[in-house]
């Protein structure tokens, strides 16, 4: 593609961003205040470092699984392999 081209849609695209942001920001009073009238509240989304430790909690519970899973069958060989040793008299 041509490099004009290439810079049109690069600059189009970022115009569209800007506009949006720009929309929601000045939208932002009147929802507010449509919700006040109709007594509808809107759902904090959760904050990035929300986000972050619910990732986190999940990985370690995953892990922890995944390490019970590796201890028992460790123990489960070892024990197979105490079993299969002939004992010395």
């Amino acid at each position: 593609m041509n490099k004009h081209f290439e810079d049109a849609r690069y600059y189009l695209k970022r115009a569209g961003e800007t506009a949006g942001k720009g929309l929601k920001e000045e939208l932002e009073p009147v929802e507010a205040r449509f919700r006040e009238l109709t007594g509808t509240e809107e759902e904090p989304e959760p904050s990035r470092l929300e986000a972050v430790k619910a990732d986190l909690k999940a990985l370690q519970e995953r892990a922890e699984g995944e390490a019970e899973t590796a201890i028992g069958q460790a123990r489960e060989r070892i024990g197979n392999y105490r079993g299969k040793q002939a004992p010395e008299a």
